[in-house]
């Protein structure tokens, strides 16, 4: 049974004031015992795909004060919390259970082949990265790198930049392309450390 919290610490390790159940009571039938904080990064974990200690600061932080009950609601419903410090990512994936007919709760999306091929190199352009350090590619960059499967895809201009189009703007809903300050001027997003961690080699 989750008991409810009654002390908490801030990331500099100064102890907050307690949390009862009466203050975590968020409506009238409400008998979540989580703090609101920790109700936030739970939900943007479960709406995905990530959250970011960069982008998503503050549910970062609440995350970092209470990951083992968030990691526990996570687990009653068939999910498993992933945290990796070092790139400031987090995510939640469907647990490996035992139970054959667990079901399966994180949304997968289909890949078509321009969409593999272009994970692929973003992933690889990631990687080959010296310094771990962010990483930004350029639309154009990456369209003439896709160019040697147009064979494979399509046999007119047209078609093929539509699939790369569509390939880059689910990438971008994804969250694998993050969005950089002018990258609706030049065209250039910073690729999330998130695909290191979501694709293995």
């Amino acid at each position: 049974m989750t008991e409810v919290p009654t002390h908490a610490e801030t990331l500099d390790g100064a102890a907050v004031e307690p949390v009862d159940e009466a203050r975590a009571r968020l409506w009238e039938r409400d008998t979540g015992t989580l703090r609101s904080s920790s109700r936030t990064v739970l939900a943007a974990l479960v709406k995905g795909p990530y959250i970011s200690a960069q982008r998503h600061s503050q549910n970062w932080r609440a995350l970092l004060a209470d990951p083992q009950e968030i990691r526990s609601r996570l687990a009653d419903m068939f999910l498993d919390l992933v945290i990796d410090d070092e790139r400031g990512v987090a995510f939640v994936r469907n647990a490996e259970t035992y139970d054959d007919d667990a079901p399966q709760v994180v949304r997968t999306s289909p890949l078509t082949l321009m969409d593999t091929a272009m994970l692929l190199h973003l992933r690889r352009e990631l990687v080959s990265a010296s310094g771990g350090g962010r990483v930004i590619v350029g639309r154009d960059e990456v369209y003439e790198h896709l160019q040697a499967y147009r064979s494979q895809i399509s046999t007119d201009d047209a078609g093929f930049a539509k699939r790369i189009n569509s390939s880059w703007k689910k990438m971008d809903s994804l969250g694998i392309l993050q969005r950089t300050e002018t990258s609706n001027v030049d065209g250039r997003f910073e690729i999330s450390p998130v695909l290191r961690l979501i694709f293995g080699p």
